[in-house]
């Protein structure tokens, strides 16, 4: 299924900014930890404990503060400015996490912004491009049956 293009509407980022980021940060925090050990290797995200991270949703007007620690990702209070802040559109985010565009075509193209450290920025896009998707979906489909099928459809 390939993304329409799209971008959520301005009133939505003005909104969002007023809004209390924790439960966002959470739920991001909640996902990586879901993930470390077997979809994200912690020895490979070494470097990233301590650093203060920024993730921007910038159409949704999300400002998403976490670090990694030894016990995995944190939500983070510190408002000093961040080790490494990536932003993009929530339909960027989305066509990375579908594997519908490289993390090298949207940074190319500006569509996903790096600033601060380059060495952790890299650190984050060379260990998603190292997991197999592929496998991953894989063992989901065996651990739901059902997963990744379409329902049949009713005749008319």
């Amino acid at each position: 299924m390939k993304l329409p293009a799209f971008t959520l509407p301005k009133p939505i980022a003005s909104i969002g900014a007023r809004l209390p980021q924790l439960p966002p940060t959470l739920a991001l925090v909640g996902a990586l930890n879901l993930a470390l050990d077997r979809i994200l290797p912690r020895d490979t995200l070494e470097p990233l404990t301590g650093k203060r991270l920024l993730l921007k949703v910038t159409d949704a007007g999300l400002a998403l503060r976490f670090t990694f620690t030894a016990r995995g990702f944190r939500p983070l209070f510190d408002p000093r400015q961040p080790d490494l802040t990536i932003s993009a559109t929530t339909r960027d985010y989305l066509a990375l996490a579908l594997r519908e565009e490289d993390p090298d075509t949207l940074f190319f193209s500006r569509r996903l912004l790096m600033e601060g450290e380059t060495d952790l920025g890299l650190l984050v896009k060379n260990t998603l491009d190292a997991v197999d998707w592929d496998a991953l979906l894989a063992r989901l489909v065996a651990f739901r049956p059902g997963f990744g099928k379409r329902a049949p459809t009713q005749p008319a």
